[in-house]
């Protein structure tokens, strides 16, 4: 009898912590700033008829975003017969990451591979829940002083990151909630890149 009272309890407090988990994202996302996507959206277009590249990068949960977003831009956002954004993930060459990192340090591992594709132009997402990540910091210092457009999409306090580039996405929480800040760095690819698809049709 103890044993299934514990459950019901247990089933009982992860119901109770979901409920409160999505009440938080709601909260979240409610203060998302519409202009600022608006922005982004308009920019990308740009850059797509303009045949620039779209360079997105992060860390870890971010990282996974980054290739998501490259992946929905670079192939659902783009059928056939309309112009394809070029768009491109530094975070998926595991082999040239762990070089540069290995003789370069990590926190070059973005900043180099903009120094060798990043044309003037090009715009360079750098995704980061902090916003203080140092590679992601170097990228978009790199594009923005190399002739590239820094977007930021970032949480907690925008982190340095925030300053530094010229359009930036900011998701206002806690620091350290992790969590709602990458869930909705999710809903800003998907939302974008399904504008984005729609258009193009």
């Amino acid at each position: 009898m103890t044993d299934h009272h514990d459950d019901s309890q247990q089933k009982s407090s992860s119901a109770e912590f979901a409920r409160r988990y999505v009440d938080r994202l709601i909260r979240v996302l409610r203060r998302l700033d519409y202009e600022a996507v608006d922005r982004v959206i308009d920019l990308f277009l740009d850059a797509r008829s303009r045949r620039n590249a779209i360079f997105f990068l992060g860390n870890g949960g971010s990282a996974a975003t980054a290739d998501h977003f490259a992946n929905d831009l670079g192939v659902c956002a783009s059928p056939e017969g309309i112009i394809p954004f070029r768009a491109i993930s530094l975070t998926s060459n595991s082999a040239l990451i762990t070089c540069l990192g290995n003789d370069l340090g990590y926190e070059h591992i973005f900043s180099r591979q903009l120094r060798s594709l990043m044309r003037s132009g090009d715009v360079v997402v750098g995704i980061s829940a902090s916003g203080n990540s140092p590679n992601a910091v170097k990228a978009l210092e790199y594009a923005a002083e190399n002739g590239g457009i820094a977007v930021a999409l970032v949480g907690f306090d925008g982190g340095i990151m925030k300053n530094i580039a010229s359009h930036v996405i900011h998701i206002e929480t806690e620091k350290g909630e992790y969590g709602p800040v990458e869930d909705v760095h999710m809903v800003l690819d998907h939302l974008i890149s399904t504008y984005l698809t729609l258009i193009a049709k």
